[in-house]
């Protein structure tokens, strides 16, 4: 590409809004409405090339909401109950744990979340499984 082709190209950023560092909330809304899009369109499917836009997209998101929208300092099982919450579930509906007798002992604190408990929440509410870790100590 010639330097007068890119020059041009680069004084018009909305070409490559889709693929620019988001400064905003509408910004971020449109990136995840088109990350939504394409997971919709696409699945999980790594074959498809428009999947590498999945994960430019997925890279910016999570940059903005890291400075935007941090995760609090909490626990594991906190961290668990607020998003129970937020998604209206019960104790029955967290399969990814166990039985409820289970459940019950980690929303209690009597048993803390393994890895594969872990993994698959995070999967499931779409977070970092950082989420879940227990709190660290203040020293």
């Amino acid at each position: 590409m010639k330097s007068r082709t890119i020059t041009r190209t680069l004084k018009n950023p909305d070409v490559f809004a889709p693929l620019l560092a988001i400064h905003g909330t509408r910004e971020y809304d449109t990136a995840v409405a088109q990350l939504n899009a394409l997971v919709d369109e696409i699945g999980d499917n790594p074959r498809d090339p428009r999947y590498r836009f999945i994960e430019t997209l997925s890279v910016l998101i999570e940059a903005y909401d890291a400075e935007h929208h941090p995760i609090p300092d909490t626990s594991g099982v906190e961290m668990l109950k607020f998003l129970m919450e937020q998604h209206g579930l019960s104790q029955s509906d967290l399969r990814e744990i166990g039985s409820q007798g289970v459940v019950s002992e980690v929303l209690r604190g009597k048993r803390e979340l393994n890895v594969r408990q872990i993994e698959e929440l995070a999967e499931r509410f779409h977070v970092s499984p950082a989420a879940f870790l227990p709190a660290r100590k203040k020293g």
